[in-house]
């Protein structure tokens, strides 16, 4: 076997959507042993993040990408891209002019995965928690739109928005409008551990040691209704501590496919080698990268600063350095494929130039150079971003109007402290929970946002997001959105860096890993199955 890269369409939204099968009840060419799945995401509950699983909590793609296999939600983002299709549910749709009222019919005979059967009283206890519990993760957010939830029977159930929002399809088939069980989700307080119940296509056996995470089982959901088909009975998850480790687990055999997060190194290495039973499949992304602000913070208080940090940073040498043709430079928060896009950072700043920056930081009076620590997380969006982290440090100082070092931290020590506000600039990427424009702007721009971010632009909250979601067509959003972005490049609270590509490799008797990931890197371990090595 020749081995090969497999290179995906990069269209986002235009792809045809390819409906799978009702029902699960199909094998595939699985063999009966589990496929296992290499990760070197880390789950780990603790006093600052005791219920790392908790639909109402979660809000990371690693987090989300368990609850995808297990909690089942009303919408779900079909196979091949598009607009949302029903997963539990049996229809939806807004039944109004205005986008202000949504109606989802269960599908009939729903179950949990102990038999229990699901209601809609189940959906709407499982929304209102998500939006009375407020947990610190921000997620909550994403259902900010809804007034109040109303059902009728045991099947239909009706959203009432406190205005229109055209993106809500999307937002229900996120995880944290997920519909679990009151029975072992109280209304009042999170799920703590790592325990996890659910009607999604797979139950979760957790294997954890010191309160980490470090295998997890899925086993096909017998009582499993949906819109998927399910190709395999059985996925095993393992975390690693790094991209090297999970290398020389698929190596050895240990594993049959590794997924976030491989280093550019191995990427290359992958796309170079033949004969090594092994294929490498690259897949269109909208994951970011960028730096975050505290505005409150006294260093960066000043929007001068961060203005001249914008116009020093050099995207493309960056990324040329640091991630070669597996990421492109990125002059805004929303992905250059997606509907709605600007290149407002180029449009402002244009290439690098310290002799601009220095211009900025005079006229502001700001006494030069200016001190900064930038802080990344060390185990959360590669082995790359250490060295990314060097290269910006470089470029600020080499302009001779900073003084940057740079620190880094384990993730589960880095989220609570950026929470917290206990970091004037700090590194961060983004999944997004949907492939729309809204996503890459209301999650750092709006109220309660995902970043615990102090900006606030009013006319970005209240005028232009409100606008762009009463277009039901998103091109017709466009006005809006490019003003959002233009406000964010002119104010800076984010600098946006780069927009990265997105990698599994698997042994080559691995089926369906073309759409082991989706466009918003949603891990789609149904997909898998175990057919001949070719």
């Amino acid at each position: 076997m020749n081995r090969k890269t497999l290179v995906l369409p990069a269209v986002i939204g235009l792809l045809a959507p390819v409906l799978a099968a009702c029902g699960g009840s199909d094998s595939g060419s699985d063999d009966g042993s589990a496929i296992v799945v290499g990760t070197t995401d880390r789950f780990t509950a603790s006093k600052d993040a005791p219920a790392p699983l908790d639909p109402a909590y979660a809000y990371d793609v690693g987090t989300w990408n368990i609850l995808r296999q297990t909690v089942q939600t009303l919408m779900i983002q079909p196979r091949g891209e598009g607009e949302p299709v029903p997963e539990a549910a049996e229809r939806c749709g807004f039944t109004d002019t205005g986008n202000e009222r949504y109606a989802c019919t269960l599908r009939d005979g729903l179950k949990f995965a102990n038999g229990d059967p699901v209601t809609a009283a189940d959906v709407k206890h499982s929304i209102d928690r998500a939006l009375s519990l407020k947990a610190d993760s921000g997620v909550f957010a994403l259902l900010s739109t809804i007034d109040t939830v109303e059902t009728e029977g045991d099947r239909d159930v009706i959203f009432h928005l406190k205005t229109a929002d055209a993106t809500f399809p999307y937002k229900l088939s996120t995880p944290v409008a997920g519909i679990v069980d009151p029975d072992e989700y109280p209304k009042n307080r999170l799920r703590d551990g790592f325990d996890l119940d659910g009607s999604g296509p797979y139950t979760l056996k957790a294997d954890v040691e010191d309160d980490e995470l470090v295998k997890a089982e899925f086993t096909r959901n017998p009582h499993y209704k949906g819109n998927l088909k399910v190709n395999n009975d059985k996925v095993d998850m393992v975390s690693y501590k790094d991209a090297d480790d999970m290398s020389t687990a698929l190596d050895k055999g240990d594993i049959d496919l590794m997924t976030r997060t491989m280093s550019p190194e191995q990427i290359r290495k992958l796309s170079g080698d033949a004969d090594t039973g092994v294929d490498l499949v690259e897949m269109p992304g909208l994951e970011i990268r960028y730096l975050a602000f505290n505005t409150d913070a006294p260093t960066v208080k000043s929007k001068a600063v961060r203005q001249a940090m914008a116009q020093v940073v050099n995207r493309s040498e960056l990324v040329s350095k640091v991630y070669g043709s597996q990421a492109e430079p990125l002059y805004s928060l929303v992905p250059a494929s997606v509907t709605g896009h600007s290149n407002s950072f180029f449009n402002k700043y244009g290439d690098p130039n310290v002799t601009k920056a220095r211009a900025l930081l005079n006229q502001a009076n700001i006494t030069t150079p200016v001190k900064l620590t930038l802080h990344y997380t060390t185990d959360h969006y590669g082995p790359a971003t250490k060295k990314e982290f060097e290269v910006l440090r470089d470029q600020l100082n080499s302009s001779g109007l900073f003084d940057v070092s740079i620190k880094g931290t384990p993730w589960d020590t880095f989220r609570p402290a950026e929470k917290k506000g206990e970091y004037d600039v700090y590194g961060m990427g983004w999944f997004p929970d949907f492939p729309d424009a809204d996503n890459f702007l209301a999650p750092f721009l709006d109220k309660d946002n995902t970043l615990g971010s102090p900006y606030d632009n009013s006319q970005i909250r209240n005028t232009l997001i409100p606008e762009s979601r009463r277009e039901a067509d998103r091109l017709s959003a466009s006005t809006s959105l490019t003003d959002i972005q233009d406000i964010v490049a002119a104010d800076v609270p984010v600098l946006p860096l780069w927009q990265g590509k997105q990698y599994v490799a698997a042994r080559d008797d691995i089926t369906g890993t073309a759409y082991a990931l989706n466009s918003a890197s949603t891990l789609q371990l149904w997909e898998l199955g175990r057919g001949v090595s070719g």
